[in-house]
Formats: C-alpha cells, structure tokens, sequence
C-alpha cells in the first residue's frame, strides 16, 4: 500500500551556480558519504541536482516537507547496479514510522537542464 508520493524538479544551472558561489552549499545539502559520491562522479552539477530533488521529493512523499529534520537525515546512495536508494535518520525516519511507512523508493533522472526525482513510500 501507498503512503506517501513526492516529485521534485530542478534546474541544473541553479545548482551550479549555488555551487560556485557558495562552497558550503554541498555540505550543508550533502552527507559525508554523498559528497565523496559527487566528488568522484563526472557530473558533479547534475548529480547535486538529482540528490537534491531526491531528498526534497522524499520529504515530499513523507508528509513534512523540510520541517521537523534536515537535509542530512535523508541521505541518498546507489547500490551495486548503480540504482538509487534512501536511508533516513533521525527525525525522517520518525516520520516514516508515523505515516506507517516501511520503504522508501526513489528514481534520478537527468536532461541536460533538468534533473528530477520521485519518491514512493510503502
């Protein structure tokens, strides 16, 4: 069963710009682990973009928006076939506990001016 969805959309060239002009932008949107990730990846703009819009559509799909946690209790990692999955902390894995939630699903897709994701919660 369904107990929450969320989709978030974001422009590429805003996240690079937030990048050049503010180096602690990535760490303050980033975990230690997914930083490291983006620091080795060829697209390090389009990655932060997707993460981004993955952690904004889990907070979506969990009812709260940003309220209540930060961006480092919802932290985004790949698998070894290179797909994308979540693991909360802290107060979002709360959240997911109150909503009834056990899984959280998410997809990353990138254009070249876009990055999008969605989040299910089961």
């Amino acid at each position: 069963m369904i107990k929450g969805v969320g989709i978030d959309i974001v422009e590429i060239h805003r996240i690079d710009k937030a990048l050049k002009k503010n180096p602690k932008f990535i760490h303050r949107v980033l975990t230690e682990k997914e930083t490291v990730y983006i620091q080795e990846n060829q697209k390090p703009s389009a990655t932060v973009a997707g993460y981004f819009a993955a952690k904004e559509a889990v907070s979506k799909a969990l009812g709260t928006g940003l309220r209540g946690f930060t961006w480092q209790d919802i932290e985004i990692h790949k698998d070894e076939r290179n797909r994308p999955f979540v693991v909360l902390y802290n107060r979002a894995k709360e959240q997911l506990a109150i909503i009834g939630g056990t899984e959280v699903w998410i997809s990353i897709s990138h254009s070249k001016k876009d990055a999008v994701a969605q989040a299910v919660i089961s």
